[in-house]
């Protein structure tokens, strides 16, 4: 029996132990079919070992004449209605068009805030999520914003979501531990330990047969949370290929390319001046349709 980390550094000599204990948390190493999660974890000599190694992404992202939504500017922060498919920084498999190439282009000044390969970005939305994202235009608001966002004060962010079913209640509250899933290392699950605490504030604000609009107030900013929070109460977003239901999908009109979730509304305290900011973003045109059946 040897540690897991230990056999890989004899499979990949080049690597650092850093390098190694990254590719494990990101669940690029299985060991015997079986997604890794522990560096330190016992492996016997005869144990089928499988690491994924994923491109380096360029250093340095390059600026691109990307078309954006700026739903507010000034010298400080920019406020961004991200469009759906769009990815939000250079990531293994998306090394351009993403949102920080696109504001590298209109925002010269924005290179080196907070770092090199994602500069001014505080956080994040998925990539086929659309709606509001603030990003730090100068160093005193990227101090600011990443000390607000890691303590949730002064912000409040509410999302839209068209899910499938209608919940028991009208509204209702979920506090658990989300953390990466036991197998599948790319979804999210609750988990029992080994997780980080997740708050969905939700209310039904109109339902139709099978289809509800679901407003989602979040006091944390777990991955995939809202998704993983609605799938676990029997609602799952309406096209969310990861933890909806395809086949319910699938008898939609029009059938969803994507999950229907938007960051709808975004209120906050400038970074700089203090002053309360209260944004919003309309829904987007493939939405829609989902939600005029809804309300109607």
């Amino acid at each position: 029996m040897q540690r897991l980390d230990r056999r890989i550094q004899d499979l990949y000599p080049d690597f650092s132990r850093s390098r190694i204990e990254g590719l494990i948390k990101a669940g690029f190493v299985s060991v015997d079919g079986v997604v890794a999660e522990k560096a330190g974890a016992k492996v016997s000599d005869e144990a089928q070992i499988v690491v994924e190694v994923p491109p380096p992404v360029p250093a340095v992202p390059e600026p691109e004449d990307i078309a954006i939504d700026i739903v507010y500017e000034d010298d400080d922060i920019v406020v961004v209605n991200k469009a759906p498919g769009m990815v939000v920084h250079p990531a293994p498999g998306h090394f351009s068009g993403t949102l920080v190439n696109a504001l590298l282009h209109h925002c010269p000044s924005l290179s080196g805030i907070g770092g090199v390969a994602r500069p001014g970005i505080v956080h994040r939305l998925d990539q086929d999520t659309s709606g509001l994202i603030i990003v730090a235009k100068s160093q005193r608001a990227m101090d600011s914003l990443t000390k607000a966002f890691s303590g949730r004060s002064g912000i409040k962010k509410t999302y839209l979501a068209v899910c499938h079913g209608r919940p028991r209640l009208d509204s209702g509250r979920i506090e658990n531990l989300i953390g990466r899933h036991p197998v599948d290392r790319k979804r999210m699950a609750i988990v029992e330990k080994n997780g980080k605490i997740a708050v969905t504030n939700w209310r039904v604000v109109a339902s139709v047969g099978a289809i509800s609009l679901v407003e989602c107030v979040i006091e944390t900013g777990r991955t995939h949370q809202i998704r993983v929070h609605m799938s676990s109460i029997g609602c799952p977003v309406i096209g969310d290929k990861t933890y909806g239901k395809s086949a319910l999908d699938k008898k939609l009109s029009p059938c969803p390319q994507r999950q229907m979730l938007h960051a709808w509304r975004l209120e906050i305290r400038h970074p700089v001046t203090g002053k309360p900011l209260s944004l919003e973003a309309p829904v987007p045109s493939d939405m829609k349709p989902y939600e005029d059946a809804v309300r109607a």
